[in-house]
């Protein structure tokens, strides 16, 4: 069981787009950024993660690196990477 602690000092050390990201969303929601870290943290809780073909989860629930995973990148697929790269 997760115990939930109200508000409490702490100190985080973040990436500089991660930084902006929550100054903006905490900007335009009129909150503050710890605020706006806690609210942007528990929505991604929520949200699946695509499958990794490195990574599985157990008989336990536990979540295992697996030793395969390598995908075939074929020369249609690289073909098509290439043409929406010079689109940009």
């Amino acid at each position: 069981m997760v115990k939930h602690i109200e508000s409490q000092r702490r100190n985080l050390n973040i990436d500089a787009d991660a930084y902006t990201i929550a100054v903006t969303y905490a900007g335009a929601k009129g909150i503050s950024i710890g605020a706006a870290v806690s609210e942007l943290l528990r929505r991604a809780e929520h949200v699946p993660e695509p499958p990794s073909p490195f990574l599985k989860t157990d008989e336990y629930g536990l979540l295992v690196k697996t030793k395969g995973g390598r995908q075939v990148i074929t020369s249609e697929m690289a073909k098509k990477l290439s043409e929406e790269d010079d689109i940009e």
